[in-house]
């Protein structure tokens, strides 16, 4: 995955790494996204969208490994190994420390541990226990988010090369957002298949309007 983000950040800018983006601004935008999806509003009914709220951890994941990334200046080598020393505290289950007080991120529901991730990424700070736990409560694992990774990575290509960039890409396929048609093909797309990747993107190919 880190290679993968890594090829897509310098699809986007070939200099990211020298442009040193606000990748955690980013979370914090996805994660307020992520909470609209779930639903907050105490005084209307609303339904939780999981397939939309995973999408958005997936965005999350995406400007989280981008993050790791450009501390290490862009070194996947040294990336992997930091990822791998975040990812030991997860199963330490200590709590988290932030703003002065002490969380027990396992004891929260998933719009507070939400909450706490807007706020450590707001401080520019990364902790993998937090997203496990949302992860967690989105009824996914790692291997999960792994392939709906895959799946949106190919998505974030697709955008680059009908003109994401210049502005000339179309995000309203039909009345729906591309997130809603990718959640769709890959549900009928094997991800253990060797061809996934470039089946997924003639699938999004063949959806996308003229």
């Amino acid at each position: 995955m880190l290679s993968l983000q890594s090829a897509m950040n310098a699809k986007v800018d070939p200099n990211w790494v020298a442009a040193r983006y606000p990748y955690m601004r980013a979370v914090v935008i996805e994660a307020a996204e992520a909470i609209e999806h779930h639903g907050w509003k105490w005084w209307k009914k609303q339904e939780k969208d999981l397939p939309q709220l995973q999408m958005e951890l997936i965005d999350i994941w995406h400007f989280m490994l981008s993050q790791i990334l450009l501390n290490e200046g862009g070194s996947e080598t040294a990336a992997l190994l930091k990822l791998n020393e975040q990812l030991k505290t997860i199963e330490d289950s200590n709590p988290v420390d932030f703003d002065g007080k002490s969380y027990n991120v396992n004891s929260m529901d998933l719009l507070e541990q939400i909450e706490l991730l807007i706020g450590i990424s707001a401080a520019r700070r990364i902790e993998l226990s937090v997203f496990a736990s949302i992860m967690s409560n989105c009824e996914m694992d790692w291997t999960e988010l792994y392939c709906q990774y895959v799946g949106k990575n190919v998505l974030n290509f697709f955008r680059q090369d009908h003109g994401y960039k210049d502005g000339s890409y179309q995000k309203m396929w039909n009345g729906r957002e591309d997130n809603e048609y990718l959640v769709e093909v890959m549900a009928d797309l094997d991800p253990s298949d060797a061809e996934y990747e470039d089946k997924l993107y003639s699938a999004l190919r063949n959806h996308y309007p003229n």
